[in-house]
C-alpha cells in the first residue's frame, strides 16, 4: 500500500482519533462493568486482576498484533474493510466456484456490519447519559428520553454532512483520551498491584478458577475490541501510518491506563462496580465526564454512520444492493457522502433499541455477536490471502491465522451464547441485509439474461438501412446495462419515430473490484460506423459513478460530445415475476419490490433532467 497521506501524518493522526477510534476509545464506559456485572462475578482480587489481564492481552493480540500489524497491510488499492478484502481475493467481475463462496462469505460479514451500526450509537450514547446517574440519582428517568432527543439530533444533521463538524473530532477525542489517561493514572497511583495483570498467568489462573463462568465473561470483555474492524474499514481515508501511530502512540496507552485504574477502584471499593468509570471522577467532575463522554459517544455514532454510508455506497456499485440516492456533502472529500434511506432506517432502529433494552448493560447482551463473526470472517480470507496473493508457504499461513482464530472463535463462542439475550437482533439484521444484496445481485443478473437475448449491436448497426432514416443534428446517449446488445429504448425510438440523432453513443457503466480507476482508462470508445458507438464507462467500487462528466473527458477524434447539444435516453424496466426457472417466488417479489422503488437511474448517474427521458420496458424473470 502506498500511504498518500503519509505527509500530513500529524494532522491525520489527531484526525484519526475521532474518525477510526470513536467507538473503541468509548469501551470503558460500560466493558469493566458487564465483564463482572453480567456474569455475577465477585469482584475479588484475584477476578480483578484475572480480567484486566485478559483485557489488557485482548488489545494486544486482536488490535496491535492481528489488525495493526498483518491485516492493514491487506489493502485493495489503498482500501480497507471486508468488502474490500472479498473483492481483494475475487478481482474478477462474475465470481465462480470457490472464489464465490470466498465473496459471499465476505457479503455476510459486510452485511452484519450493519447490526453493529445500529447498536453502536444506542449503546455508546445511552452508557453516557447514564452518568447522570451516578451524578444525580433523581435524574434516572431522564436518561431514555435524553438520549433519545440525542440521536434523533445526530441523525438528524446528518443531511449536511461531516466535512465541517469533523475538524473538531480528532481534537475532542484527544481530550478524551487524556482524561482516561488521567483518570486512570490517578486511580493507579494508589494501588500498583494492578500493573501485575501485565502478567498472562492471572488469565491463565481466571481460567483455571471459573472454568465456566470465565469463558462466559469472555462475551463481556470482547466489548474492549469492538471496534477492530474500524481500523480496517477506514484505511482508504487515512493511510496504515497515521492509524498505527495513533493506535500506539495514544489510543493503546490511553485504554489500557484507564482499565487499570478502574481495576485499582475496584480493589479499594468493590461496591464501585455499578459504574466504575464515573466513580473514578472526583465529585465535581462527574457532570463533566458526563457532557465528555456524550460529545465522545456522539462522535463515536459518527463515525459507524458514516461507515455505513461509505458501505452501502461500495455495495450499490458492485450492484449489491438496488441504486438509492447518495448526496455528496463535501466538494473536497469524495469520501463525504449522506444516504437518506440508510440515515433514517438507523435513526429508527436506534430509538427502537433504546426503548426496547432502556440501558446499556442490557444492550451488552445483544452487543459482540455480529462483530466476532465479522472477525472470524475476515481472519478466513486473510488465510487466502497470505496464500493466494502474498505466497506464504501453508505452515507459516496457517500458524498465523491460526492463531487469530484461536481467539477470534473463543470470542465468537463466548458472545454466541448472548443470542437469546438480546444477539438475534444483530443476526437478524445481518441475514437480512444478506438476503437482500443476493436477492438484489442474482435477480440483476437474470434481467441481464432476459435482456441478452436481443439483437446485437453490431448486427443491428451494419444491418440499418438509412434510406428512410431521419438523422437530426446532436448526440443521443443511450444507456444500456449489456455493451454489446441494442437496448430496447433504441429500438422503440427507431420504431415510432423513424429517426435518430448524428451521433448515438450506446453507454454502458461498468464496476471493477477495485476501488478506483485511473481517468486515462475510464473509457473505451468503439466506432461502430453509420454514427454509432460503442462506450464502455469503468468505475471502482470507491467512486460515484458520473456519466456526463465521464463523457467530457474523452478524447476521440470521431466521437465529439457537446454536453448543450446532447440527449439521454434510459430504459426504466417494470419487472414482473413468472414461474420460469430463476429464483424462489419469494425472492421474485422481493426483487420486483426493490427494482420498482429504486433510485431513477439519472439521478444515480448524474445525467441532468432537462436533457434526459426515459422509455420503459416489461421484463419477466
Amino acid at each position: 500500500m502506498t500511504d498518500r497521506q503519509d505527509l500530513r501524518a500529524p494532522a491525520i493522526s489527531i484526525a484519526v482519533l475521532g474518525i477510526v477510534y470513536g467507538d473503541i476509545g468509548t469501551s470503558p464506559l460500560y466493558a469493566m462493568r458487564e465483564s463482572f456485572l453480567a456474569h455475577d462475578l465477585a469482584v475479588t482480587h484475584d477476578n480483578i486482576l484475572g480480567v484486566l489481564s485478559l483485557i489488557v492481552w485482548s488489545l494486544t493480540i486482536v488490535i496491535t498484533v492481528k489488525y495493526a500489524a498483518f491485516v492493514l497491510r491487506a489493502d485493495n488499492d489503498g482500501e480497507g474493510g471486508i468488502l474490500a478484502l472479498a473483492s481483494l481475493i475475487n478481482p474478477m467481475d462474475e465470481p465462480d466456484g470457490q472464489k464465490s463462496r470466498l465473496v459471499l462469505l465476505g457479503l455476510f460479514g459486510t452485511a452484519l456490519l450493519y447490526g453493529d451500526g445500529m447498536i453502536t450509537p444506542s449503546i455508546s450514547v445511552l452508557s453516557a447519559i447514564e452518568g447522570l446517574e451516578v451524578a444525580a440519582p433523581s435524574l434516572t428517568n431522564a436518561v431514555i428520553p435524553v438520549s433519545i432527543a440525542i440521536l434523533v439530533a445526530l441523525f438528524a444533521v446528518q443531511r449536511h454532512g461531516t466535512a465541517r463538524v469533523g475538524a473538531v473530532f480528532g481534537p475532542v477525542m484527544l481530550v478524551w483520551f487524556s482524561v482516561l489517561a488521567l483518570l486512570g493514572l490517578r486511580e493507579i497511583a494508589g494501588d500498583t498491584v494492578v500493573l501485575e495483570a501485565f502478567d498472562p498467568r492471572h488469565a491463565v489462573s481466571f481460567f483455571a478458577d471459573h472454568p465456566g463462568r470465565s469463558f462466559l465473561t469472555l462475551g463481556s470483555i470482547f466489548l474492549v475490541v469492538t471496534g477492530a474492524e474500524a481500523l480496517y474499514a477506514d484505511l482508504g481515508h487515512f493511510g496504515r501510518r497515521p492509524i498505527i501511530g495513533g493506535w500506539l502512540a495514544i489510543v493503546f496507552p490511553a485504554l489500557t491506563l484507564n482499565y487499570l485504574g478502574q481495576g485499582a477502584l475496584l480493589l479499594r471499593h468493590p461496591e464501585a462496580i455499578e459504574n466504575p468509570f464515573y466513580e473514578m471522577a472526583p465529585g465535581w467532575g462527574v457532570y463533566p465526564a458526563v457532557i465528555l463522554a456524550t460529545a465522545a459517544t456522539v462522535i463515536a455514532s459518527q463515525a459507524l454512520i458514516s461507515g455505513a454510508f461509505s458501505l452501502t455506497a461500495q455495495a450499490l456499485n458492485l450492484d449489491y444492493l438496488p441504486r438509492m440516492s447518495v448526496v455528496h456533502t463535501s466538494e473536497e472529500a469524495e469520501g463525504q457522502i449522506y444516504v437518506p434511506t440508510v440515515n433514517w432506517a438507523l435513526m429508527i432502529a436506534c430509538i427502537l433499541l433504546v426503548l426496547g433494552f432502556r440501558s446499556s448493560g442490557a444492550l451488552a447482551a445483544a452487543y459482540g455477536v455480529a462483530v466476532t463473526t465479522t472477525m472470524v470472517i475476515t481472519s478466513i480470507l486473510f488465510f487466502v490471502v497470505l496464500r493466494r496473493l502474498w505466497h506464504w508457504n501453508a505452515l507459516a499461513a496457517v500458524a498465523l491465522t491460526g492463531g487469530f482464530l484461536v481467539v477470534d472463535v473463543a470470542f465468537f463462542a463466548a458472545n454466541i451464547l448472548k443470542v437469546p439475550d438480546g444477539g438475534w437482533f444483530p443476526l437478524l439484521i445481518g441475514a437480512a441485509v444478506f438476503t437482500v444484496m443476493t436477492t438484489w445481485r442474482t435477480g440483476r443478473r437474470l434481467v441481464a439474461a432476459r435482456m441478452r437475448q436481443g439483437l446485437p449491436l453490431t448486427e443491428f448497426v451494419d444491418g440499418l438501412d438509412e434510406s428512410d432514416l431521419i438523422r437530426v443534428p446532436g448526440t443521443a446517449v443511450y444507456l444500456s446495462k449489456q455493451p454489446d446488445i441494442v437496448p430496447a429504448s433504441l429500438l422503440t425510438t427507431l420504431r415510432h419515430h423513424r429517426s435518430l440523432h448524428e451521433q448515438v453513443a450506446i453507454v454502458t457503466v461498468m464496476t471493477r473490484r477495485v476501488p478506483r480507476v485511473l481517468p486515462a482508462r475510464r473509457a473505451r470508445v468503439t466506432p461502430l460506423g453509420k454514427g454509432f458507438f460503442q462506450v464502455v464507462l469503468w468505475y471502482g467500487y470507491a467512486e460515484t459513478p458520473d456519466v456526463p462528466a465521464a463523457l467530457d473527458a474523452i478524447v476521440s477524434s470521431e466521437l465529439r460530445f457537446d454536453p448543450s447539444d446532447t440527449t439521454y435516453v434510459v430504459g426504466r424496466e417494470t419487472v414482473t415475476s413468472t414461474d420460469r426457472p430463476g429464483m424462489a417466488r419469494w425472492r421474485e417479489h422481493l426483487f420486483v419490490f426493490m427494482s420498482r422503488n429504486a433510485a431513477p437511474a439519472e439521478r444515480f448517474f448524474h445525467l441532468p433532467p432537462d436533457r434526459t427521458s426515459q422509455i420503459g420496458q416489461t421484463i419477466d424473470i
